[in-house]
């Protein structure tokens, strides 16, 4: 019974990587491309528009991940329902732990695997936003020390 729940959760974990890599290389090249054009011009005003674009990329490649462990579940026969998978997915993804549903004794050490996988995947966005957050405080002081240079001379 274990052996079959890790056999069926990590190539679910595996995807989950490959989903969560992309979603973030996306995102912070993106948002480094872009705060590298504020540098050049006028960057007096907070741009957040590259952070926000970054911030729900990676919310949303977190609600895939979600919605996909919720259709593994479905598919496991877990649960009747899409809504009820998804929310029971929600909340081992993000390690809540309600308690108010249970899955079988045969499927339920994938609540611990899922778990694992969304403390790890929520600490990868939480890393690149703030890798994205580092990138906009120095393309902000870069602008700054130009305007500086510029009105001294």
């Amino acid at each position: 019974m274990v052996v079959m729940n890790f056999l069926v959760g990590l190539p679910i974990m595996v995807l989950c990587l490959i989903v969560q890599v992309a979603v973030v290389f996306w995102s912070v090249r993106y948002a480094v491309r872009k705060y590298a054009d504020f540098a050049e011009r006028d960057a007096r005003l907070l741009k957040i528009r590259p952070l926000a674009v970054a911030m729900l990329a990676m919310m949303v490649g977190n609600l895939v991940q979600i919605a996909t462990w919720g259709l593994l579940f479905l598919g496991l026969g877990e649960f009747k329902e899409v809504y009820e998978a998804v929310y029971h997915s929600a909340v081992n993804f993000t390690s809540l732990g309600y308690g108010d549903i249970v899955m079988s004794r045969k499927w339920k050490l994938l609540g611990p695997l899922e778990a694992v996988n969304g403390i790890l995947m929520l600490g990868m966005t939480g890393a690149a936003l703030m890798a994205i957050l580092q990138q906009l405080i120095k393309a902000h002081q870069v602008y700054l020390e130009r305007d500086r240079g510029g009105s001294a001379a």
